[in-house]
């Protein structure tokens, strides 16, 4: 059980509720820390229990606090005031909606101009001092919703849920042409050919499941409603491609016609996921943005 009134950036406080588990179980199996963060903990004497450091070995009783200090320099991410939509924030996460044309993480040809930059502005501006890490990424051109991580454990936990299928992930796009069906789902493996960017359905590639449901049929176009169940890179766009309704404003996978719009119509709109250490349900939602608004608009 997580004490509320404990909670702080940098520490975790947990009370055992448990009786004959080593503290090293409780770690592993309660907390959900990595092998790797127990031996970091085990070098540094970061874990206290009852204000004590014990061995990892050692028993612990019901009862007792575990308080886990987590001291991170803080990622060297130039920080930019980009006016970011900051959603949600709190002990563990930031929840970003993030813009188009906007890339997540630094690159050698996007150094600047980042989710990450953008964030890392808020945080000093905050006075905090926490090293972030991405839970999920999008693509440049598609806009929505982006979870940061700010310590080690909430991006661990997360993302063991992702791998799970515990975080239910939504999206909107416009495609081209008319879906027949109201419902339906596309299970078909993805592969990455070679060393390509683009990926193609092919017997040889990883499991991969798309559900997809008609919210609106338009002229030669129809706005869908997609969840994941995986989370393969291009997942949706492939699968939209698959079936012969690429994505408007694609250029890997779908349509192309700069008079409607100049990016992929595609926006993670939803994201619902238990907090990672409160484990409370959390929920978000994105708006549509203009310029998908305005490409409905011009296609009914």
């Amino acid at each position: 059980m997580f004490r509320k009134e404990d909670q702080k950036y940098n520490i975790i406080s947990y009370i055992n509720e448990d009786e004959n588990l080593t503290l090293k179980e409780v770690l592993l199996d309660k907390l959900n820390f990595s092998v790797r963060s127990l031996s970091k903990m085990k070098r540094y004497k970061t874990v206290k229990v009852n204000n004590k450091y014990i061995r990892p070995a050692d028993k612990i009783n019901k009862g007792d606090l575990i308080e886990v200090k987590i001291e991170e320099d803080m990622a060297d991410f130039k920080p930019q005031d980009l006016k970011l939509p900051i959603l949600y924030d709190d002990f563990d996460i930031i929840m970003v909606n993030k813009p188009p044309f906007m890339v997540v993480h630094p690159t050698k040809s996007h150094f600047e101009d980042t989710i990450a930059n953008g964030v890392t502005h808020y945080i000093v501006e905050k006075d905090e001092n926490v090293k972030i890490r991405f839970v999920n990424r999008l693509d440049m051109n598609t806009s929505g919703l982006v979870i940061v991580a700010k310590n080690p454990y909430a991006q661990f936990v997360l993302s063991s849920d992702m791998k799970e299928d515990n975080v239910e992930k939504m999206y909107i796009a416009v495609v081209k042409g008319v879906v027949k069906e109201d419902f339906g789902t596309i299970n078909e493996p993805i592969y990455r050919p070679d060393d390509s960017i683009k990926r193609i359905v092919h017997e040889d590639g990883q499991p991969s499941v798309t559900h997809f449901e008609v919210v609106q049929r338009l002229k030669d176009a129809t706005v869908l409603k997609l969840k994941l169940e995986t989370g393969r890179t291009h997942q949706i766009r492939v699968h939209l491609n698959h079936i012969g309704h690429g994505i408007i404003g694609d250029e890997l996978y779908g349509y192309v016609d700069e008079n409607l719009i100049n990016r992929q119509a595609l926006h993670a709109f939803s994201l619902k996921f238990k907090q990672p250490r409160t484990r409370e349900d959390l929920e978000f939602n994105a708006p549509l943005p203009k310029d998908m608004e305005e490409l409905i608009e011009k296609l009914k």
